[in-house]
């Protein structure tokens, strides 16, 4: 049998902290969260190891690294709400939801919400959802957000989700830029989004997410 708290304390130790990710609510959030119970049966034996996950149907599961790191530069404050897009099985809304007030996961197939939030439930995460809907869209209803953040690399950024960004908010994207992408951090100031570098990491491009929609950095 597996032992998958050995392999998520092996994760922690080696892709995480040598990242310069070190604040213990991160930390605590990586090693309570059963990352294996977010990725279809087929794929457990491989949840934990240091590259992204294709998880199916365009969504990926970030390596630990790029979400740490990710989530790290966003700063979560234990008083936000956090939109996180193209959340696959909800195994990032998890994490943030450890971290916030509140979390709410948006996947476009309804099946994949539906299985995300029934994870959720049983886990006993309580103040995470899972809303099925247009990715581009975000979940207004919701927000404002205070953080947003994209699981999977971007072209271009709608506008519709940058519009629920709160004032003095940050988002956080992988923007696919030749052969390797960048993270990059937006700050939200008097109306207008500057983005930031971050660090540099690659992830499959979200199809959804072309320079046909929204702002273009």
């Amino acid at each position: 049998m597996i032992d998958f708290a050995q392999r998520r304390t092996m994760m922690v130790d080696t892709q995480v902290r040598p990242s310069d990710v070190t604040k213990f609510p991160i930390i605590d959030a990586m090693l309570d969260t059963p990352r294996e119970a977010f990725v279809p049966e087929a794929l457990r034996e491989a949840a934990y190891i240091g590259e992204n996950l294709d998880l199916g149907g365009g969504r990926t599961l970030l390596e630990p690294r790029t979400l740490a790191k990710m989530i790290d530069a966003l700063a979560i404050e234990p008083t936000d709400i956090v939109l996180d897009v193209a959340c696959g099985l909800g195994y990032s809304t998890a994490i943030a939801a450890q971290l916030a007030d509140f979390a709410v996961g948006v996947e476009s197939d309804e099946t994949r919400a539906s299985e995300a939030q029934s994870i959720l439930s049983e886990l006993g995460i309580d103040n995470a959802a899972i809303i099925a809907g247009d990715l581009t869209a975000g979940a207004a209803k919701s927000g404002p957000y205070d953080i947003i953040m994209i699981q999977g690399a971007v072209e271009a950024v709608s506008a519709e989700i940058s519009d629920q960004l709160k004032e003095g908010g940050k988002i956080a994207a992988i923007f696919a830029e030749g052969v390797l992408g960048v993270v990059r951090i937006g700050h939200k100031q008097d109306g207008e989004v500057t983005w930031r570098f971050a660090f540099n990491a690659s992830a499959p491009l979200l199809a959804e997410f072309d320079k046909t929609d929204g702002f273009v950095l």
